[in-house]
C-alpha cells in the first residue's frame, strides 16, 4: 500500500465520520418531535420521488431556474461515478470503470456533457443572484454568503474533475482506453499539456487530491447550510403527504385527557415531519413568491416560517436533549411569538400556492394551522373580530350573525324538500352557509337548484338541520368548535343514510370530501361544477345554440383547484356557452391567485399593505372581461369587492358558473 493510501484512508475515515456524526446529531433531533405514520403507500411515495426529485417537476414550473437546477442535480447524480472511481483509487490505485465496456462509455461522454452544463449552470446561478437579482433570491448576507460558497463548491468539483481527466488523457500519451468517451477532456487536453510530460503525471495527482478534498470538505459543508436539503429532499419528499387527502388537516385528539398542549407553541409540539421540513428547506423562495399574503405587503413570508422552524430546533433541541431545564435567552423563549409573530400566522389564507410550488414538498400550512391552534386554544389569543365569529358559530352555527332557522329560508317557492321530509333522493345538496344566508349567493343556490331540477335530479336540502362544516373554525385554529360541527353534522348526515353529496361551496367541499371521513363521514361528495358537467355531457340539460360573444375570465377557487385539482369542468362550461372561451388571467389554474378569503381570512380587517381582493381583481380587469366567473361563495363575494374598489361594477359582472349555466338553458 502507498504512503498516497494511507494518507487518504485516514482523510476518508475523518471525512465521513464527521459527517455521520452530524447527520445522525439531526436524527436525534427530530425524535423530539411528535409521531406521525408517515411509511404507509409505499408505491406513492416511491412515485412522488421520482416525479419530484429526480424529475424534478415542481422545479420546471420555472423553466429558466427549473432547467438550471435540473443540470446541476443531474450533473451531481452522474458524477457521482467519477466520485466513486476517486474514493475506491484511493485505496487502491490503479482501479478505474474501464471493465464496464459500454457501460465506461456513459460513464465519461456524461461526465464530459454534464461538466461543462453544469459549469454553464453556475455561472447563470451566479448571475441571476448577483448581477440580474431575481427577486425572491434576494435574502440577507449570510444567506448570500452560503448561496456564493456552495455555487463556488459545485464550480470547484467541475474544475477538479476537468483537471483530473484532461491530465489522465495526458498521462497517457493522449490515447485513451477502450470504451473511454471524452471528447471535451481530450481537446482541452491537448491545449494544457504536452506529450509525455511528466506535468501530466504530477498534475494528474494534484487534481485527484483536489478533487477528493473539494467533494468531503463540500459534503460536511451541507448540515451547515440551505444546502443541506441535498440529503433531506428525498427523505422529505418520500414522507409528505399522499392520496386523495394529502391536504387535509391532521385532527387533534382533544379526548385525550392526559395531553397538556394542542397545537404547537414550540418544536417538540411539532411532529417529526415538520421538523423535517424545516431542515429540508433550500431557501428558494418559491413560496414566498406565490404567497398571495407576501405578494400584498403583509408580514408572512412562508419561507421565513420554515427557516425559524430549523433555527428554534437548533436553538432548543440540543438543551432537551441533554436534560437542560433553565438557559436565559432560549428556553425562556418560545417559537411562537419569539420566533414567529402572532401577525405573520393570521396573514396567511391558506390557499396552498407555498406547498404546490415547494420543490421539496414542504408543508407550510399544517405548520402554521398548528400554531393557529395553540394560539386559539391555548391562549385565546387571536384577531378581536374572530370573538364574534365563534360566538355566531357556535350559536348559530354559521359565522354570520343569522337566525339558524332562516337556513331554508332562500328555497321558499322553489318545491325542494328537506331529508326530513324525505329521505329517499339521490343527492343531498349542501347548501352552505353563504348558499344559505348570504343574499348574493343565495342567487346561486336557487340558480343550481333549477339546473338540477331541470335534469330531473332527485334530490334534498338539509334545511335547518345543517350547520355550518367546520372550515372557518378548524382554519383558524379552533379545533374544538370545528370538531362538534364536524361531529354533529355527521352524525345528522348518517341518519339519514346519506351517500352523495353536491356543494356549491370548495369550503364545504374540501370538508365533506376530505376532512369528515376523519370522524366517520363517508360520502361520495362532488362539486356543483362536477355535476354540471356531468348534465352536460350526458344531454340531462341542453344549453342554447346560438353562443354569446361576451368577454369571460375565470377566477380558481384555491380550495376547488390546488386543494382538489378540479380546473378543467367551470372552464369547459364557459367555452360551451361563450364563444370567445376563457380569457385566462396570468396566473391561473394551479398558479392563480387566491381571493384573500380562505383560511378564515373572510371574516378579519387586512390592517397591512394592499387587499389581496383588490390585487386579484385588478389582474381579472386587465383581461380585458365582461364577466369575471368563479364558483366559489367567497370567491365571488371578494371579486365583487374588488370591481367595486376600482369602480366597474356597471361594467363587469361577476357571476358563478351556475348562473352563466342557467342563464345559457334551453
Amino acid at each position: 500500500m502507498e504512503v498516497k493510501n494511507i494518507v487518504f484512508i485516514l482523510v476518508f475515515i475523518a471525512a465521513f465520520g464527521f459527517l455521520l456524526k452530524n447527520l445522525a446529531k439531526v436524527v436525534s433531533y427530530l425524535k423530539i418531535g411528535q409521531d406521525d405514520d408517515r411509511f404507509d403507500n409505499v408505491g406513492e411515495r416511491l412515485k412522488n420521488v421520482l416525479t419530484i426529485v429526480f424529475g424534478q417537476s415542481k422545479l420546471l414550473r420555472e423553466p429558466v431556474a427549473g432547467i438550471i437546477h435540473f443540470l446541476l442535480f443531474w450533473g451531481f447524480v452522474l458524477f457521482l461515478f467519477a466520485v466513486v472511481e476517486a474514493i475506491i483509487q484511493g485505496f487502491y490505485s490503479p482501479f478505474t470503470f474501464e471493465f464496464l465496456g459500454p457501460v465506461f462509455s456513459l460513464i465519461t461522454i456524461t461526465q464530459d456533457v454534464f461538466g461543462v452544463l453544469v459549469f454553464v449552470s453556475v455561472l447563470v446561478a451566479l448571475y441571476r443572484r448577483f448581477i440580474q437579482k431575481v427577486e425572491r433570491l434576494q435574502a440577507g448576507k449570510e444567506e448570500k454568503l452560503d448561496a456564493s460558497i456552495v455555487l463556488l463548491l459545485i464550480l470547484f468539483v467541475v474544475l477538479t474533475m476537468f483537471g483530473q481527466n484532461m491530465s489522465l488523457v495526458a498521462k497517457h500519451n493522449f490515447v485513451l482506453a477502450d470504451y473511454e468517451l471524452r471528447p471535451i477532456s481530450e481537446a482541452l487536453s491537448s491545449v494544457f499539456f504536452s506529450e509525455g510530460g511528466s506535468a501530466a503525471v504530477i498534475s494528474f495527482e494534484v487534481f485527484w487530491w483536489l478533487h477528493i478534498l473539494v467533494i468531503f470538505v463540500f459534503m460536511n459543508y451541507l448540515p451547515y447550510s440551505k444546502h443541506f436539503h441535498v440529503f433531506t429532499s428525498v427523505p422529505n419528499v418520500y414522507f409528505s403527504k399522499v392520496g386523495d387527502k394529502k391536504y387535509a388537516l391532521k385532527p387533534i385528539d382533544l379526548e385525550d385527557e392526559s395531553a397538556e398542549q394542542f397545537g404547537a407553541a414550540d418544536i417538540e409540539h411539532f411532529t417529526w415531519k415538520q421538523m423535517l421540513d424545516g431542515y429540508s428547506c433550500t431557501e428558494c423562495g418559491r413560496c414566498t413568491a406565490s404567497c398571495p399574503a407576501s405578494n400584498t405587503g403583509k408580514a408572512l413570508s412562508p419561507k421565513r416560517i420554515i427557516e425559524q422552524i430549523r433555527k428554534r430546533t437548533e436553538h432548543k433541541a440540543p438543551l432537551i436533549l441533554a436534560g437542560v431545564e433553565e438557559k436565559e435567552g432560549v428556553l425562556d423563549k418560545t417559537l411562537v411569538h419569539d420566533y414567529i409573530t402572532q401577525e405573520e400566522l393570521w396573514a396567511c389564507t391558506t390557499c396552498m400556492a407555498c406547498v404546490q410550488e415547494c420543490p421539496i414538498a414542504i408543508e407550510h400550512i399544517d405548520a402554521i394551522v398548528d400554531m393557529r391552534r395553540n394560539l386559539s386554544l391555548m391562549e385565546a389569543s387571536f384577531p378581536p373580530e374572530l370573538n364574534t365569529v365563534f360566538k355566531n358559530i357556535e350559536t348559530n352555527f354559521t359565522p354570520w350573525a343569522f337566525n339558524a332557522q332562516d337556513r331554508a329560508d332562500w328555497a321558499e317557492d322553489l318545491n325542494i324538500k328537506t331529508l326530513a321530509e324525505d329521505k329517499d333522493c339521490e343527492y343531498l345538496f349542501w347548501v352552505g352557509c353563504a348558499g344559505s344566508f348570504d343574499a348574493r349567493y343565495q342567487k346561486v343556490s336557487v340558480a343550481f337548484s333549477k339546473i338540477l331540477q331541470k335534469a330531473g335530479i332527485d334530490f334534498r336540502i338539509l334545511g335547518t338541520e345543517e350547520k355550518c362544516n367546520g372550515d372557518t373554525a378548524r382554519r383558524l385554529g379552533n379545533e374544538y368548535l370545528a370538531q362538534m360541527l364536524m361531529q354533529e353534522n355527521v352524525e345528522t348526515l348518517n341518519q339519514y343514510d346519506v351517500k352523495k353529496i353536491v356543494t356549491a361551496c370548495p369550503h364545504c367541499f374540501n370538508s365533506l370530501k376530505n376532512e369528515f371521513p376523519q370522524f366517520g363521514g363517508n360520502y361520495e361528495v362532488v362539486h356543483h361544477t362536477e355535476l354540471i358537467q356531468e348534465l352536460i355531457d350526458s344531454g340531462k340539460i341542453e344549453l342554447k345554440e346560438s353562443q354569446d360573444d361576451s368577454k369571460i375570465t375565470f377566477h380558481d377557487s384555491c380550495y376547488l383547484g390546488r386543494y382538489n385539482d378540479i380546473y378543467d369542468a367551470p372552464r369547459k362550461q364557459i367555452a360551451s356557452v361563450n364563444k370567445n372561451g376563457v380569457l385566462e388571467m396570468e396566473r391561473s389554474k394551479d398558479k392563480g391567485f387566491c381571493c384573500g378569503a380562505g383560511g378564515g381570512r373572510m371574516f378579519m380587517e387586512e390592517l397591512e399593505g394592499t387587499r389581496i381582493n383588490e390585487n386579484r381583481t385588478r389582474e381579472a380587469l386587465e383581461t380585458g372581461a365582461d364577466t369575471i366567473a368563479a364558483s366559489c361563495p367567497f370567491c365571488i363575494t371578494m371579486m365583487t369587492d374588488g370591481v367595486k374598489a376600482f369602480e366597474k361594477q356597471e361594467e363587469v359582472e361577476v357571476k358563478d358558473i351556475a348562473e352563466i349555466v342557467f342563464e345559457n338553458l334551453k
